[in-house]
């Protein structure tokens, strides 16, 4: 790799630490809607754990040496991929309780709601890379998850509520994204952008609608909003985390006599 003033593509992340913020997003966030709907049966919280599970196993991976994954909780007030696991430590027994009696649902849902916020906190933290250091990408990535939860509850409950649930997310997101591109100049988000905008919220919110004559368009409708999401974060980690490169102001002149 080739280091100087031009920025560079971070190669420390790949397709398996974006996997980690698709399904750990999706399933925190489907799990907030559960919580919200009073989920009708259990096996979806099952799911929600699955993929938050499948998310942490993804970034796992990544790692050369897996024992090694035990230091992620040595800087619990530093670091919030720290956070993040200590979250999960709880999210995970919490989902198992809710699974077995709703009583635990509304304490797992702030759990999984809290694992949604230190992810989005672990790219901000990344100061080095303007695409993810802008504070709107917070609560755009917050929003994300959950509009990607509401997209999962859809494929469990077509009811009112739950595509009432999934309409307010896309728009919420929709419109984050537009504030945060406003903040930041990224070509390799102009077409994941789009297609949150075009796809994941128009798209979405006309299948919700059709959907009241033909129940199969709520779980187009639901797929629409998981899939675009996870386009934008792939994106986001692989294709759009350019470093910012760095200036010399004031280069070493040697002096003549």
């Amino acid at each position: 790799m080739t280091y100087g003033p031009r920025p560079w593509l971070q190669q420390h992340w790949d397709v398996r630490a974006a996997l980690n913020f698709m399904l750990g997003g999706t399933g925190s966030g489907l799990m907030v809607f559960l919580a919200i709907t009073r989920a009708e049966s259990a096996w979806p919280i099952l799911v929600s754990l699955l993929l938050v599970a499948a998310g942490l196993g993804a970034v796992w991976l990544e790692i050369g040496r897996k024992l090694r994954a035990l230091h992620v909780f040595f800087n619990p007030f530093t670091s919030w991929m720290t956070r993040e696991s200590f979250v999960a430590l709880l999210l995970f027994p919490l989902g198992l309780g809710a699974f077995l009696t709703s009583k635990f649902l509304p304490v797992a849902a702030l759990a999984a709601l809290a694992f949604l916020y230190c992810q989005a906190r672990i790219l901000h933290g990344a100061k080095g890379i303007p695409a993810w250091r802008a504070p709107q990408l917070v609560p755009l990535m917050v929003l994300t998850g959950l509009a990607e939860g509401a997209g999962a509850l859809v494929l469990f409950s077509s009811r009112p509520l739950a595509l009432a649930l999934l309409a307010a997310a896309v728009i919420a997101r929709a419109a984050f994204w537009m504030r945060y591109r406003q903040a930041v100049s990224n070509d390799a988000l102009e077409s994941a952008g789009k297609a949150l905008v075009h796809i994941g919220t128009s798209a979405v919110l006309v299948l919700a609608a059709a959907s009241f004559y033909v129940a199969e368009a709520a779980y187009l409708a639901g797929l629409a909003a998981i899939a675009t999401g996870w386009h934008f974060k792939l994106a986001l980690v692989t294709r759009a985390a350019l470093n910012q490169g760095f200036a010399l102001p004031r280069l070493p002149v040697r002096g003549t006599r």
